[in-house]
């Protein structure tokens, strides 16, 4: 087994406990809406998806600038929420120094917008923790002027995290909370940990490229992953 170069981790339900308050958030909206909300199936759905993807769906015939309106408006519920409740998942940070103090490359790949990113960043020392971050805000190298990473199941801001972290996909473990997440993490080629924060372990099960589930970041062995990534 080669050597793991880099680590490639999710945001929200992955190193904060923001999923609580974007599902407020979108309870919230789709209540604003005037819409049904599916309490028990809208994480399992569009977790890891853009806003944009997420909406498109619910309102196919809106043009994008109706679109981004309506992401905005939830996103506004979700940062006056986060903006006094958010917090990190346990072990978050000591996870991210015992990896820079063995070498490991970092990097956050979300499906989040930049303001909440911000937010993050803001309330955390987590910038000066990565290498880089990769979002649906970044362009697609090599495709047209205007198009973005596409999110998840898509494998595109884990592929690019790679490239710009100059790591084969192979030698890269994404940490995730959502079986998008693992999914895009398949199609790019890496293994994936899977964190039972928001769903249980057996929403993981069918992934060939799972090497372990843990409880949060506490419950993961770095030495262990390190020493054999595929029992972790």
């Amino acid at each position: 087994m080669q050597r793991v170069q880099a680590l490639l981790f999710d945001l929200d339900g992955t190193l904060i406990d923001s999923m609580p308050l974007h599902h407020e958030a979108w309870r919230d909206w789709h209540a604003s809406q005037g819409l049904p909300f599916d309490d028990a199936g809208f994480f399992a759905a569009t977790a890891g998806r853009s806003n944009a993807e997420i909406l498109a769906d619910l309102f196919p015939r809106h043009d994008a600038a109706a679109l981004t309106r309506l992401a905005d408006a939830k996103e506004a519920l979700y940062r006056a929420l986060a903006a006094e409740r958010l917090t990190l998942i346990a072990g978050a940070l000591d996870l991210l120094d015992a990896a820079r103090q063995r070498g490991l490359k970092l990097a956050i790949c979300t499906a989040a917008p930049p303001g909440n990113i911000e937010i993050v960043f803001q309330r955390f020392a987590l910038r000066e923790r990565v290498d880089t971050v990769t979002s649906p805000a970044d362009p697609r190298i090599g495709a047209g002027p205007d198009e973005r990473l596409r999110g998840k199941p898509h494998p595109d801001i884990f592929i690019e995290a790679a490239r710009r972290l100059d790591c084969d996909p192979a030698r890269c473990i994404v940490f995730e909370d959502a079986p998008l997440g693992v999914e895009a993490a398949r199609r790019a080629g890496m293994r994936a940990l899977a964190l039972t924060t928001s769903l249980p372990a057996a929403a993981f099960t069918t992934f060939s490229n799972l090497i372990g589930v843990a409880g949060d970041l506490r419950a993961c062995d770095l030495d262990t992953l390190l020493r054999d990534p595929t029992h972790a």
